[in-house]
């Protein structure tokens, strides 16, 4: 694989204690016990800082799950209409909803499932004020800090050129005529430290206009319930902000909700060879893992062994780049041999396709403390046909 590919790092936890073979392949398996201590992590975030502190669909939006964030969190932030009426017919409690332009069509329907709507620009904003106003909802302005803290360009909201959010620089008194909150999204799986850099820069240049607002909204890519975040100061901020400024905080994790909670198991269909080991699998990057050839990263592999029998892991697919990386075994691999990658819960289940007819995975959820195993979904040929006409 390239050197540019990162390895994505994923904590094996109780997964390894799991046997494979007890779900159809491929498959995601959901750990609701990994899931409840996350939820747990954030909503003692919420309560010892006061934040409002929203799930991020875009992110996980296995609404099985469902009934047990309601028990931890305030709501869901949304990214379009579908994702807003799931918030609302699953989820309950406060809906956010985030769009980088809404269409005319869909915005009544948008502002009668959302508690707040935050605009991308002015001109949006303005286009949609007077029926904002008429539904009730808080509104809300995107804005653009000025200030990178992205580490892969195509990922950072900030970078020069950005179409996510009204530059600072550019706000202005009419910029904010009937705006309740501002909403700032500069982070991607980082810590607190980025956090506080991006306040620093923008601070100054919102003290004019912070008087005027109710709200505050920080978005996501807040990594909060990995081991190493900073919780503590995160708390202070919030704190300090709200002491300060009597404003309500905002954050929307989405990954925190779900990190270290999900593998994706696979199957091992043959294995050729052509200068190197390969082996074919009924994994798709492309289908099932598309930020492997987006970002790119190298998802982890449970159990992954440090030397030994080296294979170059792909999909089923015709689309030649469809690579997932080079991994080991300790052993040769074998026909139907079953493996699985790690961190899987997020992003890739909720970014998975049909491309080729590629079957799409199982959802399974387990609970790794019970170890009471549900099948949630199995997809077929009908969940390909009905996409097309």
């Amino acid at each position: 694989m390239p050197d540019m590919m990162q390895t994505q790092a994923g904590d094996a936890g109780a997964f390894r204690n799991f046997d494979l073979a007890r779900v159809p392949s491929p498959c995601f398996v959901v750990d609701e016990a990994a899931v409840e201590r996350n939820l747990a992590i954030l909503r003692d975030i919420a309560d010892r800082s006061g934040a409002h502190v929203l799930s991020a669909l875009k992110a996980f939006s296995m609404f099985a799950l469902a009934p047990l964030q309601r028990q931890y969190l305030r709501g869901t932030c949304a990214s379009g209409i579908h994702e807003a009426r799931l918030g609302r017919e699953e989820y309950g409690g406060e809906v956010a909803t985030f769009c980088a332009a809404y269409k005319d069509s869909d915005i009544d329907e948008i502002l009668s499932l959302s508690d707040h709507v935050i605009f991308n620009s002015p001109a949006q904003k303005d286009r949609f004020l007077a029926r904002a106003q008429a539904a009730g909802v808080q509104i809300g302005l995107r804005i653009n800090p000025e200030h990178s803290e992205g580490e892969i360009p195509k990922y950072d909201p900030c970078a020069p050129g950005s179409r996510l959010g009204t530059p600072v620089s550019q706000l202005n008194a009419h910029a904010l005529t009937g705006v309740n909150g501002l909403h700032m999204h500069t982070l991607c799986e980082q810590g607190f430290a980025p956090l506080q850099r991006t306040w620093d820069a923008v601070a100054p240049k919102l003290a004019p206009y912070l008087p005027g607002l109710k709200w505050l909204n920080f978005g996501g890519g807040h990594h909060i319930t990995r081991a190493d975040y900073d919780r503590e100061a995160l708390i202070d901020f919030i704190k300090s902000l709200r002491a300060a400024h009597n404003l309500d905080i905002y954050l929307e994790p989405g990954e925190a909700v779900a990190l270290d909670a999900g593998i994706l198991v696979g199957e091992i269909l043959d294995l050729p060879h052509n200068g190197r080991n390969l082996a074919i699998t009924d994994i798709s990057a492309t289908c099932h893992m598309p930020d492997v050839i987006e970002a790119p990263y190298r998802p982890a592999l449970l159990d992954e062994a440090g030397q030994g029998h080296t294979y170059r892991l792909g999909g089923p697919s015709c689309l030649a780049g469809d690579v997932i990386g080079d991994y080991t075994w300790d052993k040769p691999l074998t026909i139907g041999q079953r493996f699985a990658f790690l961190d899987q819960a997020h992003y890739s289940m909720v970014k998975t396709n049909t491309f080729n007819g590629v079957p799409l995975p199982a959802i399974a959820l387990w609970n790794s403390q019970t170890d009471a195993l549900k099948i949630i979904r199995q997809f077929g040929y009908d969940d390909f046909k009905t996409r097309l006409s």
